[in-house]
C-alpha cells in the first residue's frame, strides 16, 4: 500500500457518528468532544468561521470546503465570533448518527459529514504527524470529494433501507479523499503527511514503508530520492521534522502496535519482522518511542478494543 492508505489502514478510523448540522443565526459551538476522534466536515451551504489555539488565526469556511480535525484537539466553530460559545457535548445529541441536527433554527448554514473513532495511544503518536487543522477549499480539484458529499447527503435526506451504512462508507471515502487533497496542495508544510507531495522524499518514504524489516542507511534512501547523502539528510529533516532513522524507527513501531494489538504473531515474529536482531532490541526501541512495554502495550490496547465493542 501507499504511506496514506497503510496510515489509514494502521488507525482503522471508525466512523460512529454520520450527520447533517442545519444551523441558523449568531452561534458559536466549542467541538470539546473530540478527544480520540478524527472530525471530517463539508460545508454544503452558507459559511462559517472555524479557530483553534495552535492555528493562526481564525478561517472562513465557505460552500463547498472541507476540513478534517485529526488531532483531537478542541475547536471554535461559529458564524459569529463575538457570540458567546456553547460545549458541543452538553449542546448537540451524540447519539442522531444519520440524522439532520438543528441548532438555532437552522436555514443558514448546513454542514455534512462524521467523527471517527480512532485506537486510543497508538493512534495519537500516529496523529502528532498531521496538523492539528486540514483545509481542502473548494477551489480545488475535488469532483470526487463533492460526489461522496452529495451522495452521503442523499442518504441522509431520503433515509432508504442500508442509508446509516451507506454514509459510513461514503464519509471514510470521504476522509481519505479530503487527506489525498491536503497532501497534493501542501508543498511547503512539515511533517512526513505533507512531505508525501514532494516527489523525491515521497519515494524514500515510499521504500520504508514497504519494506520496514530492511536495514536502510542513508545512502540507500538517498539514492530513491536521488540525493546525495548529506543533501538528503539535511532535506528530509527539514520537511519531516525528524531524521530519516528516526522515522523508520517510528514507524516500524506503529507497525508493531498493529500487529500486538491483533494478537497473531508472537513478539519474536514481530521483532524479525520489523527487522530487529532480538526480542531485547525490539522492546527497547518500542518503550523508548511509545512509552510502554510492547507486552503491557499489547494488553492495555486489547482491552480498550474490547471495552469499545
Amino acid at each position: 500500500m501507499d504511506p496514506l492508505s497503510e496510515m489509514l489502514a494502521l488507525l482503522k478510523p471508525k466512523s460512529y457518528i454520520t450527520a447533517g448540522f442545519d444551523a441558523g443565526g449568531s452561534w458559536a459551538l466549542i467541538l470539546d468532544d473530540l478527544a480520540g476522534r478524527i472530525k471530517c466536515y463539508a460545508v454544503v451551504k452558507g459559511g462559517c468561521w472555524l479557530s483553534m489555539e495552535e492555528s493562526d488565526g481564525p478561517v472562513f469556511l465557505k460552500a463547498g470546503d472541507c476540513f478534517v480535525l485529526p488531532t483531537g484537539r478542541p475547536a471554535l466553530i461559529a458564524s459569529d465570533l463575538e457570540a458567546e460559545p456553547e460545549l458541543a457535548s452538553q449542546t448537540l445529541d451524540p447519539d442522531r448518527s444519520g440524522e439532520v441536527v438543528t441548532f438555532n433554527g437552522g436555514g443558514d448554514v448546513f454542514l455534512v459529514g462524521s467523527r471517527f473513532e480512532v485506537n486510543g495511544r497508538h493512534a495519537e503518536v500516529m496523529l502528532q504527524a498531521l496538523p492539528p487543522f486540514i483545509h481542502v477549499e473548494s477551489t480545488q480539484d475535488r469532483t470526487k470529494l463533492r460526489l461522496y458529499i452529495e451522495l452521503m447527503m442523499e442518504e441522509l435526506r431520503d433515509a432508504r433501507p442500508g442509508a446509516f451504512q451507506v454514509a459510513q462508507n461514503l464519509s471514510h471515502m470521504m476522509l481519505a479523499q479530503a487527506l489525498r487533497l491536503f497532501i497534493e496542495s501542501s508543498p511547503g508544510g512539515v511533517g512526513w503527511f505533507t512531505a508525501l507531495a514532494d516527489p523525491r522524499l515521497a519515494q524514500s518514504i515510499k521504500a520504508m514503508h514497504s519494506d520496514p524489516s530492511h536495514a536502510w542507511t542513508l545512502e540507500e534512501l538517498a539514492r530513491k530520492a536521488g540525493m546525495s547523502r548529506t543533501s538528503f539528510a539535511q532535506y528530509f529533516r527539514r520537511r519531516v521534522g525528524e531524521t530519516p532513522i528516526s522515522y523508520l524507527a517510528r514507524w516500524r513501531m506503529m507497525s508493531a502496535g498493529t500487529k500486538l494489538i491483533q494478537g497473531v504473531e508472537t513478539m519474536a515474529e514481530i521483532s524479525m519482522s520489523l527487522g530487529y536482531s532480538s526480542e531485547h532490541a525490539f522492546s527497547t526501541a518500542f518503550k523508548r518511542i511509545i512509552g510502554q512495554s510492547p507486552r503491557r502495550y499489547g494488553r492495555s490496547q486489547k482491552q480498550n478494543v474490547n471495552s469499545n465493542q
